[in-house]
């Protein structure tokens, strides 16, 4: 569904209304879950029965105080309240209970789309783009840890070594790829993998990645708005099936120090709106074009408001450091540093991988608003493209060896070291102001300012363990 401005001209064909609705109701699907999505890329829903359907895409079902709970405090009790819209394109049965249908709903607010909807966010982006000539496609690379509770607390559903002090562990991590660990795994992600087969999205493979009980998803890309969904829909999905097997799934990207990071790599490629199918970033003889170094040269003005977004919690940061004290899966943490690129240089920021023709952005993970990362990377690709920007020489080194004066004179960057620096980047880029608008940009930065506040001010168990007999 395209960006659509007056409420009226976003109904959908009561025709396809009523096909839609029969169809449902022969697969013995009862109940509908219209999902708008929060400032924080969390799902939203009331239940409704599907003999409400059709009222339902009308804009007649239920409506939300959105402003009550959702962290965007612009309106107050006496204001009006915001409406739902389904997109239909997006309508499927749930895997978990084929008793449910799942829709991707649109927020409006007195006959307008919401300014804090971010699925509208990113759906006025690629309108953006679209009127330059454009066209952006994503791959994400999710990537989480399962757990379960024992004795009250979280530990790692798949690690069978000693407790340190408890017996003989492997000097470094053997989970990674490891064909036993996979086997062992097989319980949930043979159900796992069956389902995103039949939802289409094309599978490519599942790692058990470096942590213990970490694992990542491949599959293949799509337009933004579709890529947005599928994370959105993957998050809550994982947590269904690992919950049937009395596990749970976090995405929380570093859950110990111990561990690595849990990223979601977003892979970028881009088409001219008038030759769909046709990758820009592929030069001849299968060389890069020059139009993905005007989109790295974007990507890079626009790198530190970019990982506001896409590394948006404090614990986000500690992830993105060259080496950890104690890392059980080796020495170096393959997790971007700095702001520039490089050819298949995993310590930048931005690669130009060596299989496939597209921008991969290492700095983003699983708490991402999908929506704002998506658009804010196709504005920031865009701009880099029509204006020209100059992306400047690629680093091919290991960042993590070079010297502070090395890396200086390549002129590259340190990504933000804290949400806190993140931050004070986002509130001063023009291009995320517009690209989220006023009121998103405004009720981001109070929302996530607060939340560096609360954990600035609580005390670590590090900070007890370094200071309190100390001094």
């Amino acid at each position: 569904m395209p960006y659509i401005e007056n409420f009226a001209d976003a109904l959908p064909d009561a025709a396809r209304v009523a096909e839609e609705k029969s169809r449902l109701e022969a697969a013995g699907v009862k109940y509908i879950l219209s999902c708008w999505i929060d400032l924080l890329g969390v799902p939203k829903t009331k239940p409704v029965p599907i003999s409400d359907f059709e009222l339902l895409c009308m804009g007649k079902g239920p409506q939300f105080a959105v402003h009550s709970i959702s962290f965007v405090p612009e309106l107050g009790p006496a204001d009006s309240d915001q409406i739902p819209l389904p997109d239909l394109d997006s309508l499927m049965i749930c895997p978990w209970d084929k008793t449910c249908a799942w829709v991707f709903a649109d927020l409006w607010w007195e006959g307008r789309p919401y300014k804090l909807c971010p699925r509208s966010v990113l759906k006025r982006t690629i309108q953006n783009v679209a009127d330059q000539g454009y066209a952006v496609y994503a791959g994400v690379e999710p990537e989480f840890f399962v757990m379960k509770w024992q004795d009250g607390q979280p530990v790692k559903a798949f690690d069978d070594d000693p407790a340190p002090g408890q017996g003989v562990r492997p000097r470094r991590q053997a989970f990674g790829y490891d064909v036993e660990y996979s086997i062992d795994s097989m319980g949930f992600l043979g159900e796992m993998i069956d389902i995103i087969e039949g939802l289409g999205w094309n599978l490519h493979d599942v790692v058990c990645e470096g942590g213990y009980s970490q694992f990542e998803l491949d599959f293949h890309y799509t337009d933004l708005l579709a890529m947005a969904d599928r994370l959105v829909f993957l998050r809550v999905l994982l947590k269904e099936i690992t919950k049937r097997h009395g596990m749970f799934a976090t995405f929380m990207p570093k859950p110990t120090i111990g561990d690595w990071r849990s990223g979601a790599h977003m892979n970028t490629s881009m088409q001219l709106v008038d030759k769909p199918g046709e990758n820009i970033f592929e030069g001849s003889n299968g060389n890069w074009s020059d139009s993905v170094f005007g989109a790295v040269g974007g990507l890079l003005r626009h790198g530190g408001a970019l990982t506001a977004i896409a590394c948006s919690t404090v614990n986000s940061y500690n992830g993105l450091v060259p080496r950890v004290g104690g890392f059980e899966g080796g020495t170096v943490t393959w997790a971007p540093t700095h702001m520039t690129y490089g050819y298949n240089n995993r310590s930048a920021m931005l690669r130009l991988p060596q299989s496939r023709f597209c921008i991969e952005n290492r700095a983003a993970d699983m708490c991402m608003n999908s929506y704002l990362a998506l658009g804010m990377s196709a504005a920031a690709m865009t701009e880099g493209i029509v204006n020209n920007y100059d992306a400047g020489n690629p680093l091919n080194q290991d960042l993590y060896s070079m010297s502070e004066d090395e890396i200086e004179r390549s002129g590259a960057q340190r990504l933000p070291r804290n949400l806190l620096e993140a931050l004070e980047i986002l509130r001063t880029d023009d291009l995320a102001r517009t690209v989220l608008g006023d009121d998103m940009m405004n009720s981001y930065l109070t929302y996530k300012s607060d939340e560096w506040e609360r954990y600035h001010q609580a005390i670590t168990d590090w900070e007890v363990n370094e200071y309190l007999r100390l001094y």
